[in-house]
């Protein structure tokens, strides 16, 4: 079995995906392996070349096309690398689909879901049986992830709820949005509380699973929240962001975490922010989001 660690970012061309693979690539050991996965195959091999190339790197760095909708391509990476080097050490799904304030959420609902839902649930599914003892499966999320942003009604759809249950309702509030029929049903029109609330409780799902086990072994599952982040994706959501942090920055914390040889049990399976997990169910619908986004 491959004694080095193989560590995996999605959606890490730029942002705060590559500021991760920046940080991991310079804090793990030379023999040590780092995939930078995207879909598009040019900028995943510049963004590999040049972080590769930096002169704080140490581990090798590897550029790996992965387009995370397709659940077949992520499935056979994650068998190849069990092929290869027995498994991997840090998974962490970070791609995301960007959208403008001026866009139709309900006309990009799909692209929107695949990419932050349905690709969450694939990297859960295929990644947590390769995942070797000891290693980190963390799902970029937010501080929307936690239940209280939802409407009271939809609750019971994701607490508590099996990975098979929360793609269910996933696709429940897909439908509803094509049968535009969800702020009758509570779904907000804003896509990106529906689908952190999602994939923090995707998360949850696995880790429920898997707790006794990931704990006695020093293995974390958890979503992660890195607070406000200046990138493309975010900068034009907010007007002032005096309190953005740089990718780099951003991605110091959660480096942190996946490095820290120390498994906090409190941690386990929960949306975790700057080293504290935030409660499941905290949180209040977010209205005044729905009131700018009401044609």
């Amino acid at each position: 079995m491959d004694t080095s660690r193989i560590a995996l970012v999605t959606g890490a061309n730029q942002g705060l995906g590559r500021a991760l693979v920046e940080g991991l690539a310079a804090r793990l050991h030379q023999d040590d392996l780092v995939l930078l996965t995207g879909r598009n195959r040019q900028r995943v091999r510049d963004a590999a070349r040049e972080v590769a190339q930096a002169p704080s790197t140490r581990a090798r760095v590897q550029g790996e096309v992965l387009d995370v909708t397709d659940t077949g391509a992520v499935s056979r990476l994650a068998e190849d690398l069990r092929a290869r080097h027995g498994g991997v050490d840090v998974v962490v799904s970070n791609a995301v689909a960007r959208l403008l304030p001026g866009e139709s959420q309900a006309d990009r609902a799909d692209e929107f879901i695949d990419v932050s839902n349905t690709a969450t649930h694939a990297v859960l599914r295929s990644f947590g049986p390769v995942l070797r003892p000891g290693g980190r499966l963390l799902v970029v999320a937010s501080s929307l992830g936690t239940l209280g942003h939802l409407d009271p009604r939809l609750h019971h759809l994701f607490d508590g709820a099996t990975l098979d249950q929360v793609a269910y309702a996933v696709e429940s509030w897909r439908s509803a949005v094509h049968h535009r029929t969800a702020a009758e049903e509570g779904w907000p029109l804003w896509l990106n509380v529906p689908s952190k609330v999602a994939q923090v409780a995707a998360v949850r799902a696995v880790a429920a699973e898997r707790r006794a086990r990931d704990l006695a072994t020093g293995t974390l599952v958890a979503a992660v929240c890195p607070g406000m982040v200046d990138t493309p994706t975010s900068r034009p959501w907010f007007e002032d962001h005096g309190q953005a942090q740089s990718p780099a920055r951003a991605a110091a914390a959660l480096l942190d975490l996946i490095l820290d040889e120390h498994v906090d049990p409190g941690l386990y399976g929960e949306l975790v922010r700057f080293g504290r997990a935030l409660d499941w169910h905290s949180g209040t619908p977010p209205v005044e989001q729905d009131r700018l986004l009401t044609p």
